[in-house]
């Protein structure tokens, strides 16, 4: 099993690094690192949703046939994951097995407007500060800070611009994750299930919206379960860090 994993908004695919030493050796972990950021620096940044999940479904359709294979994101990458699933399956790849949601309202319930124009930097580091995910050293490192805010703008522009398509659901389960001290609403969380004719579930995780950082053994483990489920094997025991 392949588990193709997105980062959220201002994040670099290295977030997952960790995942492969944690989950078992059968589910092979694939961070999908995104254009302008990480080995993928010197690419444009992209503010459209559509133009960047139109570019990964075509970097991905290669290789999606070579396994079975589900779809993780966190925040802006739980909504990049699901309009790469789209993508890929408009394509002629097989559906994933399962999407993988953490920390983000359906496409259906999401509302962007004050993101759709470029926030300043002094904007942008606030949200930094309310979304709690970003260490005070770091928000205050002018260096850290001239690399991570145009990423962060071009990103949450994204979130301004997007406009849901009507398709038909997915053919695929959702599993979403959520934080109970998370901004983002219950009511938002459980809409995903409006978007699969297949099964759907909501998994809420004590933490607020970086619980995957916080609760990452625990979340791990619930994914490691899930896609042993999916392929009919005996779920394994998650690995711990050295």
């Amino acid at each position: 099993m392949r588990l193709i994993c997105l980062p959220y908004a201002g994040g670099s695919a290295m977030i997952y690094a960790r995942w492969r030493r944690l989950l078992p050796s059968w589910i092979e972990v694939v961070p999908l690192e995104l254009p302008g950021r990480g080995a993928r620096m010197d690419e444009p940044l992209h503010t459209e949703m559509a133009g960047l999940a139109d570019q990964l479904a075509t970097e991905l359709i290669g290789t999606a046939w070579r396994s079975p294979y589900a779809l993780f994101g966190h925040s802006l990458g739980g909504l990049i994951a699901f309009e790469v699933a789209h993508g890929l399956l408009a394509r002629g790849a097989p559906s994933p097995q399962i999407l993988l949601v953490s920390g983000t309202e359906a496409p259906a319930m999401r509302d962007g407007s004050r993101w759709q124009e470029p926030l300043d930097h002094d904007a942008l580091r606030g949200e930094l500060s309310r979304l709690k995910g970003t260490p005070s050293e770091a928000l205050e490192s002018p260096e850290i800070m001239r690399h991570a805010l145009p990423i962060l703008r071009a990103d949450f522009l994204m979130c301004g611009n997007y406009v849901p398509q009507q398709r038909k659901r997915l053919p695929c389960p959702i599993q979403v994750f959520g934080g109970d001290r998370d901004e983002t609403r219950r009511e938002a969380l459980d809409a995903w299930r409006d978007e699969t004719s297949a099964s759907f579930r909501l998994d809420v995780l004590a933490g607020d919206h970086f619980f995957i950082h916080a609760r990452q053994a625990e979340l791990v483990s619930r994914i490691a379960a899930l896609l042993a489920r999916q392929s009919r094997r005996q779920p394994a025991a998650v690995g711990a860090e050295p």
